[in-house]
């Protein structure tokens, strides 16, 4: 494999902040939050199959072997504050179009624009942290969310053939969580195969400026073991306020109510991510589109790279949605499991 360790790694270390929001911007993203719901799991609203998952975290399958969704389900759901610079909630405009946030992630970047893009939020109650880190979506000109699935940006990312069209990003990732287990962030700066570096609870208002769409990054395990996996979750299940419970959030499968939630067990996490542009030259080439990439030229570069390692395959119809040739690109390019992970939370500590 080509793709070396040292590819994997943020343009700074990630920087801890406080207080990253206040008590009344939080308590109206949380008011949205429970108001606008039920959201649906991470993974069903990012993958069409469970091969795309594993293309877009580290490690891979036997050759043989069809994973499946059971393989990879975590009660972890998601919705957006903001999309396409768009607030979709007016009462929050003031959380996204943030100068602080602005401010931070331009010093991160030394560079002299950004343009907040993004704004979204992860919920879940007691969840298993995951052995399989990832990395964010990782757009390039021309190649974004709004025309590629997840698992060909990542892999894009993975191969080293695309770096001159990788779009600068950075995010300010911020955590809410009383659980009085775990709960932190955990991640790879220095590369997958160096030491990771852990954010640690408490989690109320503490966030990170990082850019981690160049490091492998996972969610520390939170809350009660024995809560962890909720009987009955499914790929679509949702996750709402619990109507009978002051404060509280319930997770259904199908309307049935599969696991209830106490409010000092809801771990929420608010995912700020902005545009970022060196200088004027690189803001007029990404707004100019004069140096996009389309899919026929990503996948025909691709294609040749696979040739010249010696690999032999029958080239998809369909590149975007084919299970055999994701797994192919897996086995390829992927960089392999980080070398190092911190232990787990134990309960009897943190008791």
């Amino acid at each position: 494999m080509s793709t070396t360790p040292s590819l994997f790694r943020p343009v700074a270390p990630p920087q801890v902040i406080e207080g990253a929001f206040t008590q009344d911007q939080h308590r109206r993203m949380l008011d949205v939050v429970r108001r606008e719901g039920p959201w649906s799991l991470i993974l069903a609203q990012h993958f069409q199959s469970p091969d795309e998952v594993i293309a877009t975290t580290s490690g891979m399958v036997p050759e043989g072997f069809t994973p499946t969704w059971d393989m990879f389900l975590s009660p972890v759901f998601r919705g957006y504050f903001a999309k396409a610079s768009t607030v979709l909630h007016p009462e929050i405009e003031d959380c996204f179009f943030n100068k602080t946030f602005l401010d931070l992630v331009r010093a991160y970047w030394q560079a002299d624009y950004a343009t907040p893009e993004n704004m979204l939020f992860n919920i879940q109650g007691p969840t298993e942290g995951t052995r399989s880190p990832h990395l964010d979506a990782t757009r390039y000109r021309g190649i974004s969310m709004h025309n590629s699935p997840v698992w060909l940006m990542n892999t894009m990312t993975k191969t080293g053939l695309f770096e001159p069209w990788r779009a600068k990003k950075a995010q300010v990732i911020a955590w809410y969580y009383k659980g009085k287990v775990g709960g932190g962030f955990t991640c790879w700066p220095d590369g997958p195969q160096a030491a990771p570096r852990q954010i640690e609870a408490p989690m109320w208002g503490r966030a990170v400026v990082v850019e981690n769409e160049m490091m492998f990054h996972t969610a520390q395990s939170n809350g009660p073991a024995a809560l962890r996996h909720p009987a009955g979750l499914t790929i679509d299940s949702l996750m709402e306020a619990d109507p009978t419970a002051p404060g509280g959030w319930r997770i259904t499968t199908g309307g049935t109510v599969v696991q209830q939630i106490p409010e000092e067990e809801f771990r929420f996490l608010i995912h700020w991510g902005a545009d970022i542009y060196t200088d004027y030259a690189e803001l007029k080439l990404a707004l100019d589109h004069t140096d996009d990439l389309t899919h026929e030229q990503v996948f025909d570069t691709i294609v040749a790279d696979l040739r010249k390692r010696g690999e032999t395959f029958d080239v998809p119809s369909d590149p975007l949605t084919d299970q055999r040739f994701i797994g192919l690109l897996t086995r390829v390019y992927d960089p392999g499991q980080p070398a190092l992970f911190p232990p787990e939370p134990e309960e009897a500590l943190a008791a």
